[in-house]
């Protein structure tokens, strides 16, 4: 069974991140984001299993486990002697991805919560419209913008329960931008509610909670749907250019220094001088068929994770007969 774990737990993870880096940049951010994320998830739920099953291969080595099931445990534990620290090793490994996959998940509801209380804050509601009313105890239905009397220059969407969502926009955003950067802002955050963003990322970070080496892939699915958004704004207002200016503008604005030439922008630290590059340039031709390289290698450690099941229990099957 060791061959399981070297391709499902040590193998197939890297290779997955490598395949990454050779589609992330040749693919429509929106597909990318979509085949990764799943992919990594895929994978990152094939390493664990592969984790739970050789757990369980220690349990059964236990001599006192092993009588009480009926099979002999020198049989089970012969099948690892070579390497007997993987089977014991993997108690701990899974133990560790537990937490880290429960606290990941904690804390994505902990700002989901914190999100929708702070929409909830005394503010106006500006529906598509332009109309403008007062911010109710019940959000619209509709994905509305919530504008926040607070100093903090920030923006970002919401999603609702059973209902599209809602974009959160501070008074101090909205005034570090002109109304053709506003509209643009806008349509952003609305891309994201549209293509339900929140749970690709969700989905990311679970796998690289679950799998270190795949804390980069989610790294980069947290980029592709801030330029999945960036696309769609621009489709949407019609000016690419703007949605960069808009972009740039309030990434400037929340680090404290509005109104620099963009040019500056380039020395930015972060993912922003990326985005607006990438705004800035002729849409480039993209490869849909590259989707399929990642897909593969998930499908490949999927299978590979059930012969690892079918394995196992060939193993505890042969130690029950030898023991009868």
């Amino acid at each position: 069974m060791f061959d399981h774990f070297v391709v499902s737990v040590v193998v197939i993870p890297p290779l997955v991140v490598l395949a990454a880096f050779l589609v992330a940049g040749r693919l429509a951010p929106a597909l990318a984001a979509r085949v990764l994320a799943w992919s990594a998830v895929v994978v990152a739920v094939a390493s664990t299993a592969n984790l739970a099953l050789f757990a369980l291969h220690a349990v059964a080595e236990v001599p006192t486990v092993a009588h009480l099931m009926g099979w002999s445990s020198r049989i089970v534990a012969a099948d690892t002697a070579q390497v007997p620290w993987v089977s014991w090793g993997s108690v701990p490994l899974l133990a560790a991805v537990a937490v880290a996959v429960g606290w990941t998940h904690r804390r994505h509801r902990r700002d989901l919560r914190a999100g929708r209380l702070f929409a909830r804050a005394d503010g106006d509601v500006v529906d598509v419209g332009w109309t403008r009313r007062r911010h109710r105890r019940d959000l619209p239905a509709r994905a509305d913008v919530v504008v926040v009397d607070d100093a903090a220059v920030t923006a970002f969407a919401v999603p609702g329960r059973g209902r599209p969502g809602w974009v959160v926009v501070t008074t101090g955003m909205r005034g570090a931008l002109t109304g053709g950067q506003y509209t643009a802002l806008l349509a952003h955050e609305r891309a994201h509610l549209a293509g339900a963003h929140h749970r690709l990322v969700r989905l990311a970070e679970l796998a690289g909670a679950a799998h270190p080496a795949l804390r980069w892939v989610s790294a980069r699915v947290g980029f592709l749907v801030e330029r999945a958004a960036d696309e769609q704004a621009a489709a949407e207002v019609g000016d690419r250019g703007l949605v960069a200016r808009a972009v740039g503008e309030a990434a400037l604005a929340a680090a404290g220094r509005p109104g620099l030439a963009q040019g500056v922008l380039h020395a930015v630290a972060g993912a922003v001088p990326l985005r607006v590059a990438a705004l800035l340039r002729p849409v480039r031709r993209t490869h849909p068929l590259l989707a399929f390289v990642p897909i593969v290698l998930a499908a490949g450690t999927v299978v590979w994770t059930g012969e690892a099941v079918e394995d196992l229990r060939e193993l505890l099957e042969l130690a029950a007969r030898w023991l009868g």
